[in-house]
């Protein structure tokens, strides 16, 4: 397949693969990766940091059989690692069941969101990567692997894996009975009200998200009602009395169904309808993960960078996550806010200004979404994560050649040292706590 000119979705990365291929069966996938010598799979390229890139072979798995399998006595489902979440969703909810969580986009690939840590928002909701219970992948050697939850202590270490350990082919996830929600939008709330009120907030509805510029000193609140589920009673600011999109004067058409009116769960958890792709890419995006604990101060913060963040800031948006045992996910046994900004396409107008904002919140050991762009060195993001070491001692485990390597995986895990020690002699038997 060509490979010139391909980019994520955003147009912000150009892949330097010399190849991409895009295999339609399981076998192909299995002779593509025993005949690379480095290889990486490609999700929907939603991702803003070069966490797919390869100057080797790039493989895609949107073409294989779609694979949808329910069972109803284990409340699980078995899905195909190249299907979207929209399309996972809508047969589900056919079904008659639901995912707990989604991201605000549907348009994700289920492998490529699980793989870099990627959220929804609820104080009761974990990252997507928390409801696999199951993974089949190509290892290095072109052999299918299974892993389990239940059965494999060094599951934590395979689900949030950045494609480190193998080509991911199936995913089985957690479901639950289908579920009706509304979604209502408060606008104008003040900052004030926001941060002092944090928790009142974010326990005011199953989801909720805080879309704000910061320097308007207001933001717009997003309550995702799910129908019984017990509220806080916060009700601050003005119902919107038409339907919103998080950034003013953008329409609204793109929106998924406001003003408080029930229907399906997957028709109102994201943001965005998955018929439509909700801007034009012309943006750029980081996020970074707070401890709860600090979320209050790591926000005002922020907030004090208003003025240094308004000529290249559109949007920012705070959620809640709650804690998970997956060894890299930003969310690594804390409950955590995180604070997401969307950037103008402009690079160097906004590297100094993402600096300043890691440098702000540096105290509250942020930890940056893998998948989203960072100016923070490779050791500085690990020294977060009390399981890297083991990870680095897994991935040389179960990709001893480095197969699945590349530039940005070496330099959050190894030096050039490193990588010639590692590669003298296999790790026979990993130990993990």
């Amino acid at each position: 397949m060509q490979t010139q000119g391909l980019t994520n979705w955003a147009g912000s990365v150009v892949f330097g693969a010399a190849r991409i291929h895009q295999p339609d069966t399981i076998d192909e996938v299995r002779r593509l990766v025993a005949g690379a010598p480095r290889i990486r799979a490609l999700g929907s390229g939603h991702s803003f940091s070069l966490i797919a890139d390869t100057t080797h072979d790039l493989i895609r798995l949107d073409s294989l059989p779609t694979v949808l399998h329910l069972d109803e006595r284990n409340r699980t489902v078995t899905v195909s690692a190249g299907m979207r979440y929209a399309e996972v969703a809508a047969e589900l909810h056919r079904a008659g069941y639901a995912l707990s969580n989604m991201a605000s986009l549907p348009h994700i690939s289920v492998a490529g969101s699980c793989a870099t840590g990627t959220h929804g928002s609820g104080d009761t909701l974990r990252c997507l990567a928390a409801a696999v219970r199951g993974l089949q992948l190509v290892g290095p050697d072109g052999e299918l692997r299974e892993l389990r939850r239940d059965e494999d202590r060094i599951f934590g270490g395979c689900v949030v894996a950045l494609g480190a350990l193998g080509v991911v082919t199936a995913l089985t996830l957690d479901v639950e009975p289908a579920f009706e929600m509304s979604q209502q939008v408060h606008v104008g709330v003040p900052l004030d009200e926001i941060i002092g009120e944090l928790d009142a907030v974010f326990s005011s509805a199953y989801s909720v998200s805080v879309f704000t510029t910061w320097h308007s000193e207001e933001g717009s609140v997003w309550r995702k009602r799910r129908a019984g589920w017990a509220e806080s009673g916060w009700n601050g600011g003005r119902h919107a009395e038409r339907p919103m999109h998080p950034v003013d004067g953008v329409s609204p058409e793109f929106s998924t169904e406001q003003l408080d009116r029930p229907g399906p769960w997957h028709e109102r958890l994201p943001h965005f309808r998955p018929e439509f792709m909700p801007g034009s890419g012309d943006e750029l995006q980081s996020e970074f993960y707070v401890p709860r604990d600090h979320a209050s101060a790591a926000l005002s913060a922020v907030r004090g960078l208003a003025e240094r963040l308004a000529p290249v800031l559109q949007i920012a948006e705070i959620r809640t996550v709650r804690a998970d045992d997956l060894w890299l996910s930003p969310a690594y046994r804390r409950d955590s806010v995180t604070v997401h900004f969307t950037w103008v396409r402009n690079w160097p107008a906004v590297l100094p200004v993402l600096a300043e904002v890691e440098k702000a919140l540096r105290p509250f050991d942020a930890r940056p979404h893998w998948a989203k762009l960072t100016t923070l060195a490779g050791p500085d993001i690990v020294a977060g994560y009390p399981r890297a070491a083991d990870f680095a001692e897994l991935m040389r485990h179960l990709d001893f050649a480095g197969k699945f390597r590349n530039a940005f995986l070496d330099d959050l895990f190894l030096n050039g040292d490193e990588i010639s020690v590692a590669a003298s002699e296999p790790v026979e038997s990993p130990t993990f706590g």
